[in-house]
């Protein structure tokens, strides 16, 4: 009973919630992460940022990460956009960058924020690449892989039957 209760208040506390789990408090440098080169330079940005963290953490995505995707990005022809290898390293570093400044803040990741920059991104850049679907193989191949099995039933009865016909079941 008390954790149908316990759930029930934190149901409750949700649907009260008008930051919707975002942060309003403004960044204190001392919960500063220290595991990248660069932590030091992103929390003294967002300690003289005079926002909550999450809009910081937009602020730097926008203005590191965001920024070195799209002059990268610029620098290829837009069917160039559509094949993997030609963006590969440039995907990569943007994903690196969204999570090095979101550790170095403390805020894990992934998170909203980054859901909705990658989100972003491919409707910027990808929105008119050709998806594969998933389709059906040529039928020589569907008639092969169910042709297999339908001949090879008649030939293990045949084989039990040889084996059993002799009576003494000592084959």
């Amino acid at each position: 009973m008390k954790g149908a209760l316990g759930f029930i208040g934190v149901f409750l506390s949700f649907l009260c919630d008008a930051t919707y789990g975002e942060s309003v408090l403004p960044f204190v440098h001392s919960s500063c992460g220290t595991n990248a080169p660069h932590c030091g330079d992103y929390c003294s940005i967002c300690s003289d940022y005079s926002a909550s963290i999450m809009d910081c953490l937009s602020f730097l995505f926008e203005h590191s990460c965001l920024f070195t995707f799209k002059n990268a990005m610029a620098t290829l022809n837009d069917t160039d956009w559509c094949t993997w290898g030609n963006v590969r390293s440039m995907y990569s570093n943007l994903s690196f960058c969204t999570e090095e400044i979101s550790d170095c803040l403390l805020i894990p990741w992934p998170n909203p924020l980054v859901e909705q920059t990658f989100v972003n991104i491919h409707s910027e850049f990808f929105k008119d690449c050709p998806s594969e679907e998933l389709s059906d193989p040529p039928p020589a191949i569907v008639f092969a892989l169910v042709i297999t099995p339908i001949c090879l039933i008649p030939v293990m009865v045949s084989l039990v039957v040889l084996k059993t016909k002799n009576g003494d079941g000592s084959s």
